[in-house]
């Protein structure tokens, strides 16, 4: 019996040692631009500074996720779905002088006109000295109801300087996501049955390869079991967990 308990508290004891790793500190990644700084805030919400720049990505959850950061300068917006375009949480930050990148279908909810750069799939920008493209995100044919069709939302690849980080946004296993090439950072969803499974987002990840890459917008996912699926497969990809969740 005592070697039961032993076994139990063993178990336990390397379960909470696994959870306790996980935080959303932020990371800091050094550019030819300066340091860029990487805030995994919540779910699908990323936050970026660079010098005196602050950059969010889908803010979601409530303002007070980002009351460390000064006003945005950008905020980008991948879809129309309330976990990217959270419209309370928008309103309840000061974004008098904030510049929106959004696509087509975000922009036709939105009243800040004038305030708005809209991209297409496919479309290449130049924002605030930042190389911007937007990369398509989407469901795969056959999947029904097609949660996320193809040319609606935008997931992005920004150039900070010399660093390339991609955000996926709501996709699929998608053709445009594995010809990516010579990534930094990607943000790589998995959630079903929305997106994509732990399986198909670590063949992804394991076909394009970038440098480093954030499981996000994972809710109910084991990214434990995608970080091994990654590793077992010996590719020079370094898997960085984060508690997307503790908001």
């Amino acid at each position: 019996m005592k070697y039961q308990i032993l076994l139990v508290l063993l178990i336990f004891t390397a379960s909470f040692q696994a959870f306790a790793q996980l935080s959303n500190s932020p990371d800091e990644y050094h550019t030819e631009l300066g340091t860029l700084t990487v805030y995994p805030i919540n779910h699908g919400s990323v936050a970026f500074t660079l010098n005196d720049k602050v950059i969010f990505v889908d803010p979601y959850g409530g303002a007070d996720l980002f009351t460390q950061f000064d006003d945005p300068n950008l905020i980008f917006i991948t879809d129309i779905h309330g976990d990217h375009l959270d419209s309370e949480t928008l309103d309840a930050l000061n974004t008098e002088n904030t510049l929106f990148v959004v696509p087509q279908a975000v922009a036709d909810q939105l009243e800040r006109k004038d305030q708005l750069v809209i991209m297409d799939n496919g479309d290449a920008e130049e924002i605030m000295k930042l190389e911007v493209s937007a990369i398509p995100m989407y469901n795969l044919p056959g999947d029904e109801p097609i949660r996320h069709t193809k040319g609606r939302g935008n997931g992005y690849l920004i150039n900070f300087g010399d660093m390339k980080v991609y955000l996926s946004g709501d996709t699929e296993d998608i053709p445009e996501m594995r010809n990516l090439e010579d990534i930094d950072i990607a943000f790589v969803c998995m959630n079903l049955p929305y997106t994509m499974d732990i399986n198909q987002a670590s063949d992804a990840v394991i076909d394009f390869q970038p440098s480093v890459v954030y499981p996000y917008h994972h809710r109910g996912q084991d990214i434990e079991e995608f970080k091994k699926l990654v590793d077992d497969a010996d590719v020079d990809v370094e898997v960085k967990l984060k508690d997307w969740y503790s908001n």
